[in-house]
């Protein structure tokens, strides 16, 4: 193999060839199949078999999601019924409220359903497309520097990380996030290369675009781009200073055009901005979405987080987070063994000059894998294991070009050692993650250290025997990726809904727990039990107590130290229904037409029964929204099933003050709405309390309008006073 690096770092640039004849009505699907000139036959060809392999497995099973988050799905189906709610992210096509995030995730999602109609493939299909085009990205970042066998292990090990492979089949905002963020630091590294202002102008519209995906999230990797272009880049201080103000401008108009037309636009005639206090989506950046997700504070949230302090509600904050037993089964596989690559790449590139590219480029990747790491690690506010999808990208190129480059250096004694010792720590730690789900093949975690402490030895002698380099290389590879491809494959057999996923088999992400396989399981998709976390457990039983957690809630196996029973106003959970706790807290499903995983309906929604639906559409048509029910994720499942706008009262959380009483009474003596939607929210929404407007407008209805029963859902016809 040949390594492409720069002049400046003294292993030679890339070869050049002769460019093919544009002319030619062959060149391009020629250059297409045949990649570079210089490169191996076999490379382009391999790149497309991992991208068509990528992506009949990510649609493999895909269906069986459903709608996933039917929150993000009936925001998708109101965007692709009406324009307004296209442009804002509505929940609804009548537009009463927002989702708490930008739309731009939303809309590859609605064109999709607007072409191919409401369904689960329309709207997962543009998410598994994405992750094609990261594992895209992420091959060409270390193509440009190195092997094409690097880029094919970057790829590779992208492509069967868990939580990428749970992520971009999921409709979150995190799949075009991780896209994005890839893209730029991408681009970056190309302005690095020849110092063009294009490129990093490219950069700053990619993350002013991601903030419109997820926000502030999009901004965590600023600092290291813009400190290493500023240090690196081969052009006078002036003009590097010139460029980055230049991208600072791309980034602001990118990402704040659609945020100055919402912020300008009449409260009057938008709707709602879902997560915020006071109608403005500036603050829900900088509060439910900004600092309130680093210290804590978060207004109207599901209870924060531990304020700093480990052990809090949503797990343990601390350097360690990344390799807890909350989270590192979803990401961290090769963590480790890339912080090793990364530590000896840039002791390779110590003496090369300031411009050498090759640095920059450890510098930018490893700058933002440990950036996003630190952030997540000590983030005291709302925290789920499916946010780690962001560290993904940077991980795998920085796997791919720290393995690239020490192959390379294989015949100097310090590689060699470097390459064994991140081979080690792939398969030591690739066994603690195994034995974490010890009844999950049992027998792969021995193959795993086993193979990886063998193939380590004999990549120790790489740089002397080049037949037994190649064959301790490839051991190395397989073992490193064992573990995280049987996690990989578990996810894709299963279906995963609600509005908290985790990737892996049972117990792979039990919150709270740390370091082994104690609590009890994990919850799929929601909350597993375990100490300091909620309790509860993948399948648990509605009707079983749980110890210290939501009154009715199921307790599943451990699961002490959750939120103490009651002391949320306006939870009650489930009352002791049958059911599986599926995706969601404690508390399970209820009969048919109540509340799914558990808290209210606050982490999935309503199980919609024939009879409530057809109650619902009956002369829908006359009335803006066919109903209105407490918290988005009771809403969504309504709307999803009718295929009309019901307004969700209070947003995600139930705690929006919107609509205020006053308006949602003004309303219903308009016409507006025909029913309201009973449930266990208990009409208070989460923290809402007894005084909050969401109790106020369940008291009010509740008091006021006849009781409607349906099959065994309950609902209010706001058309009809009550009796007696």
């Amino acid at each position: 193999m040949t390594t492409h690096v720069d002049q400046t770092s003294g292993w030679g640039p890339p070869p050049t060839a002769p460019p093919a004849d544009p002319a030619s009505p062959r060149s391009a699907p020629r250059r297409l199949w045949r990649g570079r000139p210089e490169d191996p036959r076999w490379a382009r060809p391999a790149l497309l078999a991992l991208l068509l392999v990528t992506g009949l497995l990510y649609v493999y099973n895909l269906g069986a999601s459903g709608y996933a988050n039917s929150f993000y799905s009936a925001a998708v189906q109101a965007g692709s019924q009406s324009w307004k709610a296209f442009f804002f992210g509505s929940l609804d096509a009548a537009n009463a409220i927002t989702v708490d995030k930008p739309p731009a995730s939303l809309w590859p999602m609605a064109l999709s359903v607007r072409l191919f109609g409401l369904n689960a493939w329309a709207i997962l299909v543009p998410e598994v497309l994405m992750g094609v085009a990261t594992v895209a990205v992420v091959y060409a970042a270390v193509r440009r520097r190195f092997s094409a066998g690097a880029g094919l292990l970057a790829g590779a090990v992208l492509a069967l990380t868990p939580v990428a492979a749970l992520m971009f089949r999921f409709n979150n905002p995190d799949a075009l996030l991780a896209l994005l963020m890839a893209t730029a630091s991408y681009l970056v590294v190309r302005a690095l290369e020849d110092g063009r202002t294009k490129w990093l102008v490219w950069a700053g519209v990619a993350i002013g675009f991601a903030f419109l995906a997820k926000t502030l999230q999009a901004f965590l990797i600023l600092p290291p781009l813009a400190l290493v272009y500023a240090v690196c880049a081969p052009v006078p201080v002036r003009r590097r200073l010139g460029q980055l103000a230049l991208a600072t401008a791309a980034l602001v108009v990118a990402g704040g055009w659609w945020v100055a037309i919402v912020e300008l636009w009449p409260a009057s005639s938008r709707p709602y901005i879902g997560g915020s206090q006071n109608n403005s989506f500036l603050e829900l950046t900088f509060g439910y979405n900004g600092l309130g997700r680093l210290n804590g504070d978060e207004t109207g949230s599901v209870g924060g987080g531990g304020g700093g302090n480990r052990g809090g509600q949503w797990g343990e904050t601390g350097w360690d987070r990344m390799f807890g037993s909350e989270v590192g089964g979803q990401i961290s596989w090769l963590l480790p063994a890339a912080l090793i690559l990364l530590a000896a790449a840039l002791w390779a590139t110590r003496k090369a000059r300031r411009t050498s590219v090759t640095r920059g480029a450890f510098l930018v990747w490893g700058g933002s894998l440990l950036m996003t790491a630190v952030v997540f690690s000590f983030m005291a506010g709302i925290f789920h294991q499916y946010y780690t999808v962001a560290l993904a990208p940077y991980l795998a190129v920085v796997v791919g070009m720290g393995a690239g480059l020490l192959w390379e250096k294989r015949r100097e004694t310090w590689a060699a050692l470097a390459l064994a010792a991140s081979a080690v720590a792939a398969a030591a730690w690739g066994y603690v993650l195994l034995n974490r789900t010890p009844d999950y093949l049992p027998w792969l975690k021995w193959l795993v250290l086993v193979g990886g402490l063998v193939g380590a030895l004999g990549l120790v002698f790489a740089g002397r025997v080049t037949r037994l380099a190649l064959a301790a290389a490839a051991v190395s590879v397989v073992v490193a990726l064992a573990g995280p491809t049987a996690y990989t494959l578990s996810t894709l057999a299963e279906g995963h809904t609600g509005s908290i996923v985790t990737a892996g088999p049972a117990g792979a992400s039990m919150m709270g727990g740390r370091g082994g396989p104690g609590g009890g399981g994990g919850m799929r998709g929601g909350f597993p039990g375990g100490a300091n976390g909620l309790p509860g457990q993948q399948n648990g039983n509605g009707n079983a107590q749980g110890q210290q957690g939501f009154p009715g809630g199921t307790g599943g196996t451990g699961g002490t130290g959750g939120f103490p029973g009651g002391t949320l106003p306006g939870m009650p959970g489930q009352q002791g229904q049958q059911g599986q706790g599926t995706q969601g807290f404690p508390g399970g499903r209820t009969a048919e037409g109540g509340m799914n995983g558990g808290m209210g309906g606050l982490l999935n929604g309503a199980s919609v029964n024939a009879q409530a639906k057809k109650l619902l559409t009956t002369n829908a048509d006359d009335y803006t929204w066919a109903a209105a029910a407490i918290g988005a994720q009771n809403a969504a499942s309504y709307q999803l099933s009718t295929g009309k706008p019901v307004m969700a009262i209070g947003g995600f959380n139930g705690t929006d003050p919107s609509p205020t009483p006053a308006q949602f009474k003004t309303y219903v003596a308009e016409g507006k709405i025909h029913y309201f939607i009973a449930s266990g929210a208990g009409g208070g929404g989460m923290g809402g309390g007894s005084n909050g407007t969401s109790s106020q407008i369940t008291t009010w209805v509740e008091a006021t309008f006849k009781k409607v029963t349906a099959g065994s859902a309950t609902f209010y016809d706001l058309t009809q006073k009550a009796t007696g």
